[in-house]
């Protein structure tokens, strides 16, 4: 039956991508040009014709980043100059070294070609000319050769184009071709020749010329820990230094490193703590405010919501992004600390093929596979997909989770001013129970009966089963260089069935401190959620007199439908010492709820990067949000409908005295509507939130290392409250703060050696409320919170492919109520990996929680015999092989 399910899981997840593709391994024929080793002069260069060899080499795959430099200081050029436009960018290996190839689709000798030589860096800027690729305007790819580290290119302005090859130990030579498709780097790699270049004593001959040879292409991810920009913080790709607001991505090399799985194992990077809720999902706390599951984004759109993490799954996913602080000024409804962006990976324009296969404790095995590459011989449609499949037990009695998942990509470059892109996913995540948690007495206070074992389940088993669907377009086209319109639209659809027996809810020890009691919660049916989210930007580039704007404007349309029918009874109580399971007769109906819920918001926004000087770039944006909701309640047949409208602003400046630094200030709110009425009748205001940041952030070490420092002063406003003259209502009159620092570094401090590593502070308290005392510490909320993961691997040598990795992992203590009388303690969890790493194959060993501590992520309750704890987990291993072919 199993094995049934899972073909008719295949199949369907084929059918969404839209398209059937046959997957077919072969050579691709390529040619590669000879590079001869030339002195660049201090003028414009001199096209030379290109010729052809056909010595056998090695095809460097091509890497396209999803990034868009922005083009906000114009460089002073003529007005009738026609901008020539870049459509792509290869770089191919030679004998020689490699060659960089422009695409133009014109005669390359129209292109004037300034060079210089900025210490190990030759670097050339091309007037008149724009980078537009099809996945982005920016182009960067590591360590291409032996003896070159980095090979870029950009758009520095509006109207000028830089080429950027960075050698190991000096500038590498480079001599410029024309060609049919555009102009042509011939770079001399020093570590190649086996000495510094030499200027060339004459042209190739043709005579050397032979037949080309058939070899393979492959286009990996992107690799690397220091991600440069980001969609998350503008919805443009925009360089990270010319954001006025923190944002943290969580690139695919840190995933692969640290064998992530769950989206909570990747905050921790970046100083967000994530806290364990029953219902296996995680409760985000970003600078001391709740950021949970409702403020996930995927692409962008409207993430999960029924369901939570617990329905997530990384397999198919690039990057993590996480935009801290209010983010309503884009996306509308979001809660004040921040939301999470999960940016899935696109299609390839070259073969890539991945498999990988892993074993660890708990009898947890897993394999997935990435597969992408070209549908046509033009590469004008690509594809990618994704599968993975799961089944591990845990250190929790009779816990079985098995989750599997498939996601189709496909693009189609129907032009070069216009790509469409389709990207769907199916994920079924089942599991044998549900995490209930533990008592406080007997874990975290001492039992005069003695310690509760951490494996113990004090609910009932029973089944969970989370399916969840998602299907989305994004179409794109460019009017011109300056603008251009885009349309997204997402489908999501998440199923809930649990086990008709019901879940063990624990209430509270009894006196003799062992006996609990429970509730039994019985969901009847399916629980689901549809939602849509139809989001249209038009982005603009233009000139008021001096000043340069990136002006976007945007609509977005949201709706979401939530059903569920659940019923509460008493249950029979369990000894948790020795637990005997079953609820007998099945206990007395307490309660019972059948509800649906239709959500809808529709905002307008604009934003307009300014750029005032060379130095100087002001951020204006604001956002108006009107939303509805309509409760229904099935067993009082009555309806309730709810309303409400927010305008969110945001205002930042950045001050960027020397290229790689950045000073920057900014202002923003944030909303998010609240369902209910006063007991005069009127809706529930929004909550609102508002945020004063000021930072730092500096690009080291040739823009591989980045640091960041944040200072913050977040206000929750609107938080509903007891209403003091009307018993068993709220009124939206609380408020909370939150203060705070945040100190980010991540990058690559040396060849082989990476780091990712963060420090939070917040103090967030209540500092206006009717029934919690002011002063007291938001619930939840660690105030310190560290990390650090880094990675070394040995980059030549015979050891060349081993390394290892070390991480660090800190949580303050944080208290569990909101009268702060319970305390959860601080821990410290150590991570290791081990690593072998070749150009097909690869081997890890991973270790989380290395010296096996009790530590607890989270808990809720209000005294000592109601509270409930969640242990983290101990030791684990995992030990993966990945091939690529």
């Amino acid at each position: 039956m199993k094995s049934q399910r899972l073909k008719i899981f295949f199949w369907q997840s084929i059918l969404l991508t839209g398209s059937a593709v046959v997957f077919t391994i072969k050579p691709v024929r390529v040619v590669a040009l000879p590079i001869i080793a030339a002195k660049i002069p201090a003028s414009n260069q001199q096209l030379l014709p290109r010729t052809r060899i056909t010595k056998s080499v090695t095809t460097i795959r091509e890497i396209r980043r999803l990034i868009d430099a922005q083009k906000l200081v114009q460089s002073p050029t003529p007005l009738q100059a026609e901008v020539i436009t870049v459509t792509g960018v290869k770089v191919n290996s030679t004998d020689k070294g490699l060659e960089v190839v422009l695409e133009t689709g014109v005669k390359s000798d129209r292109l004037q070609v300034t060079p210089k030589t900025e210490g190990n860096s030759y670097v050339a800027d091309i007037p008149n000319a724009q980078l537009r690729l099809a996945s982005g305007n920016t182009f960067r790819q590591s360590k291409p050769v032996a003896g070159i580290t980095e090979v870029s290119v950009t758009n520095i302005d509006g109207n000028t184009l830089r080429v950027t090859v960075t050698g190991e130990s000096s500038a590498p030579a480079v001599e410029l071709f024309d060609s049919n498709e555009g102009l042509v780097f011939g770079v001399t790699s020093s570590a190649i020749t086996g000495q510094q270049p030499k200027p060339p004593q004459q042209k190739p001959s043709s005579s050397e010329n032979q037949a080309p040879i058939e070899l393979e292409v492959t286009a990996p991810p992107e690799t690397g820990y220091n991600p440069i920009d980001t969609a998350v913080g503008t919805r443009t790709n925009t360089p990270l230094r010319d954001i006025p607001q923190t944002v943290n991505v969580i690139p695919q090399q840190v995933i692969t490193d640290q064998h992530i799985l769950y989206i909570g194992d990747a905050l921790k990077n970046v100083g967000v703590s994530a806290e364990r809720e029953p219902g296996s999902q995680d409760r985000f706390i970003i600078r001391g405010f709740n950021s949970s599951f409702g403020n996930i984004l995927i692409d962008g759109l409207r993430g999960f919501s029924l369901g939570g993490s617990a329905a997530l799954n990384l397999n198919n996913i690039e990057r993590v992004e996480v935009l801290r602080g209010p983010a309503s000024v884009l996306y509308g409804r979001a809660g004040l600390g921040g939301v999470v962006n999960l940016v899935t990976k696109p299609p390839l324009k070259d073969p890539y093929y991945s498999a990988d296969f892993s074993i660890g404790n708990f009898n947890s095995y897993r394999g997935s596979l990435d597969f992408s590459g070209p549908l046509t011989t033009n590469k004008n449609v690509s594809y990618r997909f994704n599968a993975s499949y799961l089944n591990s037990d845990s250190f929790i009695d009779f816990y079985n989770e098995e989750r599997y998942q498939f996601a189709g990509a496909l693009s189609w470059d129907i032009d070069r001013n216009t790509k469409l892109t389709f990207n769907s996913s199916y994920g079924d995540y089942n599991s044998s129970l549900t995490n209930e948690g533990l008592p406080a007495i007997g874990t975290l206070y001492p039992n005069p009966n003695g310690k509760v074992p951490i494996s113990r389940y004090v609910g009932e088993v029973g089944t969970t089963d989370i399916i969840t669907t998602r299907l989305s377009y994004k179409i794109e086209h460019h009017f011109n260089d300056n603008w251009s319109i885009e349309n997204a639209f997402g489908l999501l659809n998440v199923k809930i069935d649990n086990s008709p027996i019901g879940r063990g809810v624990p209430i509270a020890l009894q006196p003799d401190n062992e006996t609990l009691t429970r509730r039994r919660f019985v969901q009847v049916g399916e629980s689901f959620q549809n939602g849509t989210d139809l989001n249209t930007l038009v982005t603009g580039q233009f000139k008021t007199g001096s000043l340069e704007h990136q002006l976007i404007v945007g609509t977005e349309y949201a709706w979401s439908f939530v059903n569920g029918y659940n019923q509460n009874f008493t249950a029979s109580s369990i000894n948790i010492f020795n637990p005997v399971y079953g609820f007998g007769g099945g206990g007395t109906l307490s309660n019972q709820s059948s509800s649906s819920t239709n959500a809808y918001n529709l905002g307008v926004y604009a934003q307009d990067l300014i750029t005032l000087s060379q130095n100087f770039k002001l951020v204006l944006g604001g956002r108006y949000d009107w939303t509805w909701q309509t409760n229904d309640n099935k067993l009082a047949s009555t309806s309730t409908n709810f309303s409400s409208e927010a305008f969110s602003p945001r205002v930042g400046i950045v001050y960027q005295p020397i290229k790689p630094l950045s000073l920057y200030a900014s202002y923003a709110r944030s909303f998010v509507p609240q369902a209910g009425l006063t007991a005069t009748g009127q809706a529930f205001q929004p909550q609102d939130g508002t945020q004063y940041e000021i930072g730092a952030k500096a690009d080291l070490l040739g823009d591989k290392l980045s640091v960041d420092l944040a200072l913050f002063d977040l206000t929750q406003s609107n938080i509903l409250t007891n209403d003091p003259n009307n018993s068993g209502f709220s009124i939206p009159v609380g408020e909370a703060n939150s203060k705070g620092v945040e100190l980010f570094i991540t990058g690559e401090i040396s060849p082989g050696w990476n780091v990712i590593a963060s420090y939070a502070y917040a103090n967030p308290r209540v500092t206006e409320d009717n029934s919690i005392p002011v002063g007291k510490e938001l619930p939840g909320a660690a105030q310190n919170i560290a990390s650090l993961w880094t990675t070394y691997i040995i980059p030549k040598g015979n050891l060349k492919g081993f390394g290892a990795g070390l991480g660090l992992y800190y949580v303050g203590d944080r208290f569990v109520d909101s009268a702060n009388t319970l305390k959860l303690p601080n821990y410290v969890r150590t991570d290791a990996a081990l690593f072998y790493r070749q150009e097909k194959f690869d081997a890890a060993l991973n270790f989380q929680n290395l010296f096996d501590i009790n530590y607890f992520e989270g808990a809720f309750g209000s005294t000592p015999v109601n509270t409930t704890v969640y242990y983290g987990y101990p030791f684990t291993v995992n030990f993966t092989l990945r091939w690529k072919f």
